[in-house]
Protein backbone atom coordinates (compact mmCIF):
# COMPACT_ATOMS: atom_id res chain seq x y z
CA UNK A 1 0.00 0.00 0.00
CA UNK A 2 1.44 3.57 -0.94
CA UNK A 3 -0.45 5.71 0.99
CA UNK A 4 -2.94 5.25 4.57
CA UNK A 5 -5.22 7.90 6.46
CA UNK A 6 -6.80 7.60 9.15
CA UNK A 7 -10.38 10.50 9.85
CA UNK A 8 -13.95 11.50 9.18
CA UNK A 9 -15.49 12.12 5.85
CA UNK A 10 -18.62 14.68 5.74
CA UNK A 11 -20.99 14.29 3.57
CA UNK A 12 -21.36 18.22 1.72
CA UNK A 13 -24.96 20.20 1.04
CA UNK A 14 -23.49 23.50 -0.36
CA UNK A 15 -25.69 26.26 -1.37
CA UNK A 16 -24.49 26.66 -4.92
CA UNK A 17 -27.97 28.29 -6.05
CA UNK A 18 -30.48 30.33 -3.42
CA UNK A 19 -32.49 27.69 -2.18
CA UNK A 20 -31.05 24.66 -3.64
CA UNK A 21 -27.97 22.34 -1.75
CA UNK A 22 -25.89 20.49 -4.21
CA UNK A 23 -24.72 17.25 -2.46
CA UNK A 24 -21.04 16.52 -2.53
CA UNK A 25 -18.57 15.03 -0.03
CA UNK A 26 -15.78 16.58 2.13
CA UNK A 27 -13.96 15.77 5.30
CA UNK A 28 -9.85 16.54 5.01
CA UNK A 29 -9.04 13.34 5.29
CA UNK A 30 -11.13 11.51 2.87
CA UNK A 31 -10.19 14.41 0.51
CA UNK A 32 -6.63 13.94 0.94
CA UNK A 33 -7.57 10.52 -0.11
CA UNK A 34 -9.26 11.70 -3.25
CA UNK A 35 -6.38 13.32 -4.49
CA UNK A 36 -3.97 11.12 -3.58
CA UNK A 37 -6.05 8.59 -5.33
CA UNK A 38 -6.53 10.80 -8.92
CA UNK A 39 -2.36 11.07 -8.66
CA UNK A 40 -1.96 7.56 -9.23
CA UNK A 41 -1.39 6.54 -5.72
CA UNK A 42 -2.58 3.35 -4.27
CA UNK A 43 -4.65 4.11 -0.95
CA UNK A 44 -6.45 3.12 1.58
CA UNK A 45 -8.63 4.52 4.34
CA UNK A 46 -9.34 3.71 7.87
CA UNK A 47 -12.52 5.34 9.42
CA UNK A 48 -16.22 4.72 10.53
CA UNK A 49 -19.51 5.82 8.89
CA UNK A 50 -23.04 5.41 9.44
CA UNK A 51 -25.46 2.52 8.26
CA UNK A 52 -26.93 5.12 6.11
CA UNK A 53 -27.57 6.74 3.12
CA UNK A 54 -24.42 9.20 3.20
CA UNK A 55 -22.52 5.95 4.22
CA UNK A 56 -23.50 4.23 1.59
CA UNK A 57 -22.89 7.03 -0.98
CA UNK A 58 -19.07 7.36 0.54
CA UNK A 59 -18.62 3.62 0.25
CA UNK A 60 -19.50 3.77 -3.38
CA UNK A 61 -17.65 6.97 -4.09
CA UNK A 62 -14.47 5.64 -2.59
CA UNK A 63 -14.76 2.27 -4.06
CA UNK A 64 -15.19 4.30 -7.75
CA UNK A 65 -11.86 5.75 -7.14
CA UNK A 66 -9.73 2.91 -6.16
CA UNK A 67 -9.42 3.64 -2.67
CA UNK A 68 -9.01 0.50 -0.68
CA UNK A 69 -12.37 0.15 2.08
CA UNK A 70 -11.19 -2.67 3.24
CA UNK A 71 -10.89 -0.90 6.77
CA UNK A 72 -13.85 1.14 7.17
CA UNK A 73 -16.22 0.17 10.01
CA UNK A 74 -20.21 0.61 9.14
CA UNK A 75 -21.80 1.95 12.53
CA UNK A 76 -25.59 1.26 13.22
CA UNK A 77 -25.17 2.83 16.43
CA UNK A 78 -23.72 6.40 14.95
CA UNK A 79 -24.44 8.18 11.72
CA UNK A 80 -22.11 9.88 9.00
CA UNK A 81 -21.04 13.48 9.54
CA UNK A 82 -22.47 15.98 7.57
CA UNK A 83 -21.59 19.90 6.10
CA UNK A 84 -23.45 22.63 5.28
CA UNK A 85 -21.69 25.71 2.70
CA UNK A 86 -23.33 28.71 2.34
CA UNK A 87 -21.68 31.29 -0.38
CA UNK A 88 -22.21 34.74 0.68
CA UNK A 89 -20.49 38.05 -0.22
CA UNK A 90 -17.86 37.49 2.48
CA UNK A 91 -16.90 34.15 1.14
CA UNK A 92 -18.34 30.89 2.05
CA UNK A 93 -19.41 29.55 5.68
CA UNK A 94 -19.48 26.41 6.85
CA UNK A 95 -22.29 24.99 9.13
CA UNK A 96 -21.79 21.35 10.73
CA UNK A 97 -23.42 18.72 12.02
CA UNK A 98 -20.91 15.99 12.98
CA UNK A 99 -21.13 15.65 16.93
CA UNK A 100 -21.75 12.24 17.57
CA UNK A 101 -20.47 10.82 13.98
CA UNK A 102 -19.65 7.26 13.28
CA UNK A 103 -16.27 8.67 12.80
CA UNK A 104 -15.58 10.03 16.26
CA UNK A 105 -16.14 6.98 17.76
CA UNK A 106 -13.04 5.21 16.47
CA UNK A 107 -10.62 4.55 19.65
CA UNK A 108 -6.87 3.16 19.97
CA UNK A 109 -8.00 -0.79 19.29
CA UNK A 110 -10.11 0.22 16.59
CA UNK A 111 -6.82 0.76 14.48
CA UNK A 112 -5.53 -1.24 11.72
CA UNK A 113 -1.74 -2.44 12.66
CA UNK A 114 -1.32 -4.67 9.94
CA UNK A 115 -2.70 -1.69 7.05
CA UNK A 116 -0.48 0.90 8.78
CA UNK A 117 2.49 -1.19 9.19
CA UNK A 118 2.62 -2.08 5.45
CA UNK A 119 2.07 1.68 4.02
CA UNK A 120 4.64 3.83 3.02
CA UNK A 121 3.15 6.80 4.20
CA UNK A 122 0.53 7.50 7.02
CA UNK A 123 -1.43 10.70 6.76
CA UNK A 124 -3.28 12.42 9.89
CA UNK A 125 -4.83 15.65 10.21
CA UNK A 126 -5.85 17.16 13.32
CA UNK A 127 -9.19 17.81 13.06
CA UNK A 128 -9.46 14.03 13.89
CA UNK A 129 -7.64 14.59 16.39
CA UNK A 130 -10.82 16.96 17.72
CA UNK A 131 -13.45 15.22 16.97
CA UNK A 132 -13.41 13.35 20.30
CA UNK A 133 -11.05 12.28 22.81
CA UNK A 134 -11.11 8.35 21.84
CA UNK A 135 -10.29 9.59 18.02
CA UNK A 136 -7.54 11.53 18.82
CA UNK A 137 -5.76 8.55 21.24
CA UNK A 138 -6.61 6.49 17.75
CA UNK A 139 -4.29 9.18 15.95
CA UNK A 140 -1.43 8.64 18.49
CA UNK A 141 -1.84 4.70 17.89
CA UNK A 142 -1.40 5.31 14.72
CA UNK A 143 1.58 7.60 14.31
CA UNK A 144 3.49 4.82 16.83
CA UNK A 145 2.94 2.12 14.68
CA UNK A 146 3.92 4.08 11.82
CA UNK A 147 7.08 4.78 13.25
CA UNK A 148 7.68 1.59 15.09
CA UNK A 149 7.53 0.17 11.07
CA UNK A 150 9.23 3.09 9.21
CA UNK A 151 6.64 4.20 7.51
CA UNK A 152 6.60 8.19 6.64
CA UNK A 153 4.22 10.34 8.46
CA UNK A 154 2.87 13.13 7.65
CA UNK A 155 0.80 15.83 9.48
CA UNK A 156 -1.87 18.81 8.36
CA UNK A 157 -2.86 20.79 11.77
CA UNK A 158 -5.47 22.03 10.04
CA UNK A 159 -6.63 23.90 13.20
CA UNK A 160 -10.54 24.26 13.31
CA UNK A 161 -11.25 26.15 16.91
CA UNK A 162 -15.03 25.58 16.54
CA UNK A 163 -13.96 21.85 17.50
CA UNK A 164 -11.29 22.52 20.53
CA UNK A 165 -10.03 25.71 22.44
CA UNK A 166 -6.55 27.06 21.36
CA UNK A 167 -4.81 25.59 24.10
CA UNK A 168 -5.82 22.26 23.49
CA UNK A 169 -4.84 22.34 20.13
CA UNK A 170 -1.81 23.60 20.48
CA UNK A 171 -0.91 20.93 23.35
CA UNK A 172 -2.06 17.94 20.91
CA UNK A 173 -0.58 18.99 18.08
CA UNK A 174 2.96 19.65 19.84
CA UNK A 175 2.55 16.10 21.30
CA UNK A 176 1.87 14.85 17.70
CA UNK A 177 4.83 16.78 15.89
CA UNK A 178 7.79 14.67 17.10
CA UNK A 179 6.13 11.93 15.06
CA UNK A 180 6.41 13.09 11.98
CA UNK A 181 8.39 13.04 9.09
CA UNK A 182 6.70 15.76 6.99
CA UNK A 183 4.88 19.03 8.48
CA UNK A 184 2.08 20.82 6.23
CA UNK A 185 0.61 24.00 8.50
CA UNK A 186 -0.77 27.40 7.32
CA UNK A 187 0.82 29.85 8.41
CA UNK A 188 -1.14 31.00 10.60
CA UNK A 189 -2.24 27.65 12.09
CA UNK A 190 2.07 27.54 12.66
CA UNK A 191 1.88 31.37 14.12
CA UNK A 192 -0.66 30.26 16.65
CA UNK A 193 0.78 27.44 17.78
CA UNK A 194 4.53 28.12 18.11
CA UNK A 195 3.66 32.43 19.30
CA UNK A 196 6.64 32.93 16.12
CA UNK A 197 5.98 35.25 13.02
CA UNK A 198 8.58 34.70 11.12
CA UNK A 199 8.63 31.83 8.43
CA UNK A 200 11.76 30.71 8.49
CA UNK A 201 12.19 30.49 12.46
CA UNK A 202 9.24 28.34 12.59
CA UNK A 203 10.89 26.16 9.95
CA UNK A 204 13.76 26.06 12.19
CA UNK A 205 11.99 25.37 15.04
CA UNK A 206 9.96 22.26 13.87
CA UNK A 207 13.38 20.91 12.79
CA UNK A 208 14.91 21.12 15.63
CA UNK A 209 12.32 18.60 17.14
CA UNK A 210 12.75 15.74 14.62
CA UNK A 211 10.68 17.05 11.36
CA UNK A 212 12.75 16.57 8.05
CA UNK A 213 10.29 18.51 5.61
CA UNK A 214 8.65 21.92 6.71
CA UNK A 215 6.22 23.07 4.23
CA UNK A 216 4.49 26.22 5.71
CA UNK A 217 0.82 27.10 2.95
CA UNK A 218 1.47 30.67 2.83
CA UNK A 219 -1.97 31.66 1.19
CA UNK A 220 -1.98 33.47 -2.44
CA UNK A 221 1.90 33.48 -1.94
CA UNK A 222 1.82 29.61 -2.25
CA UNK A 223 4.28 27.89 0.03
CA UNK A 224 7.83 27.34 2.05
CA UNK A 225 9.42 24.56 1.83
CA UNK A 226 12.07 24.10 4.03
CA UNK A 227 14.59 20.54 3.76
CA UNK A 228 17.60 19.14 3.75
CA UNK A 229 19.29 22.79 4.90
CA UNK A 230 17.53 25.14 2.33
CA UNK A 231 14.27 27.14 2.36
CA UNK A 232 12.26 27.94 -0.85
CA UNK A 233 9.33 29.87 -1.47
CA UNK A 234 6.95 27.67 -4.27
CA UNK A 235 4.55 30.37 -5.54
CA UNK A 236 1.31 29.19 -6.34
CA UNK A 237 -0.39 29.29 -9.76
CA UNK A 238 -3.45 31.59 -10.37
CA UNK A 239 -6.65 30.42 -11.99
CA UNK A 240 -10.19 31.32 -12.26
CA UNK A 241 -11.25 30.91 -8.43
CA UNK A 242 -14.74 29.84 -7.61
CA UNK A 243 -14.55 27.83 -4.55
CA UNK A 244 -11.32 27.02 -2.72
CA UNK A 245 -13.06 23.91 -0.28
CA UNK A 246 -10.55 21.44 -0.15
CA UNK A 247 -7.66 22.90 -1.74
CA UNK A 248 -5.19 22.40 0.87
CA UNK A 249 -6.27 19.00 1.45
CA UNK A 250 -5.70 18.15 -2.67
CA UNK A 251 -2.27 20.02 -2.02
CA UNK A 252 -1.61 17.49 0.74
CA UNK A 253 -2.31 14.46 -0.98
CA UNK A 254 -0.94 15.76 -5.05
CA UNK A 255 2.30 16.50 -2.53
CA UNK A 256 2.62 12.81 -1.01
CA UNK A 257 1.44 10.88 -4.03
CA UNK A 258 4.74 12.28 -5.72
CA UNK A 259 6.95 11.98 -2.59
CA UNK A 260 6.42 8.65 -2.33
CA UNK A 261 7.67 8.53 -5.82
CA UNK A 262 11.19 10.16 -5.09
CA UNK A 263 10.96 13.53 -6.02
CA UNK A 264 12.50 16.34 -4.17
CA UNK A 265 10.26 18.16 -1.49
CA UNK A 266 10.63 21.09 -3.79
CA UNK A 267 9.62 19.70 -7.04
CA UNK A 268 6.59 18.11 -4.87
CA UNK A 269 5.40 21.54 -3.92
CA UNK A 270 5.63 22.52 -7.66
CA UNK A 271 3.11 19.85 -8.19
CA UNK A 272 0.67 19.96 -5.28
CA UNK A 273 0.34 23.89 -6.00
CA UNK A 274 -0.49 23.03 -9.63
CA UNK A 275 -3.32 20.38 -8.17
CA UNK A 276 -4.55 22.41 -5.41
CA UNK A 277 -5.00 25.28 -8.20
CA UNK A 278 -7.07 23.11 -10.36
CA UNK A 279 -9.02 22.45 -7.38
CA UNK A 280 -10.54 25.23 -6.89
CA UNK A 281 -12.11 25.90 -10.73
CA UNK A 282 -15.23 23.88 -9.29
CA UNK A 283 -17.79 23.90 -6.68
CA UNK A 284 -17.44 21.72 -3.67
CA UNK A 285 -14.50 19.62 -2.30
CA UNK A 286 -14.09 16.63 -4.38
CA UNK A 287 -15.12 16.73 -7.62
CA UNK A 288 -13.07 19.88 -9.13
CA UNK A 289 -9.96 17.70 -7.96
CA UNK A 290 -7.65 17.04 -10.98
CA UNK A 291 -6.73 13.75 -12.12
CA UNK A 292 -2.62 13.36 -12.67
CA UNK A 293 -2.92 13.93 -16.44
CA UNK A 294 -4.09 17.68 -16.06
CA UNK A 295 -1.93 18.75 -13.48
CA UNK A 296 0.95 17.79 -15.65
CA UNK A 297 -0.79 19.29 -18.91
CA UNK A 298 -1.56 22.53 -16.93
CA UNK A 299 2.46 22.29 -15.20
CA UNK A 300 3.49 21.58 -19.40
CA UNK A 301 1.72 24.55 -20.28
CA UNK A 302 3.45 27.00 -17.87
CA UNK A 303 6.77 26.31 -19.16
Amino acid sequence: MDIVSIGEPLMELSNTEKGIYKEGFGGDTSNFLMAAARQGAQTAYFTQVGQDTFGDAFMKLWESEGVDTSYVNRLTTAHTGLYFITYTEKGHEFTYFRAGSAASKMGPADVPEQLIASAKLLHVSGISQAISNSACDAIFEACKIARANNVIVTYDPNIRLKLWSKERAAAIINATVPYCDIFMPSLEDAQSITGMDDPEAIADYYHSIGVKVVVLKLGSKGVMVSADGKKEIIPGYKVDTVDQTGAGDTFDGAFCSRYIKGMSPMDCARYANAAAALSTRGYGAVTPIPIEKEVEEFLAAQK
